[in-house]
């Protein structure tokens, strides 16, 4: 992977998540992370208008931004896992791995 460094990650997988991981380089993980911390930060907000008793379609603009927010993450994470892992896997004629592909994003599009 480039020559960037990799940052080690020991934590164990969730229960609905499979047991495969992947080394992501220092920049990846770290822009992840970002992003997904503005929209911890975005929900934080939203809980805080539901406690001011904000305006209704003042909330749901807000929680208009955070649907977003996280359909462009995912759109960066699909793309860069088609790029990386499932061209590798194919590479290496894993070719269950368009199967698991399939039924991703049979599960994003619902």
């Amino acid at each position: 992977m480039d020559n960037e460094k990799v940052l080690e990650r020991t934590d164990d997988a969730c229960e609905q998540c499979s047991s495969k991981t992947k080394e992501r380089s220092e920049k990846e993980y770290k822009d992840m992370i970002n992003r997904l911390s503005r929209i911890e930060g975005q929900i934080r907000g939203i809980k805080g208008m539901v406690e001011k008793e904000v305006y209704c379609t003042d909330i749901l603009v807000q929680v208009a931004a955070v649907n977003a927010a996280l359909n462009s993450f995912n759109r960066v994470l699909l793309a860069n896992h088609i790029k990386t892992c499932v061209t590798q896997d194919i590479l290496n004629g894993k070719e269950e791995t368009v199967d698991e592909l399939v039924n991703t994003l049979k599960k994003l599009m619902k």
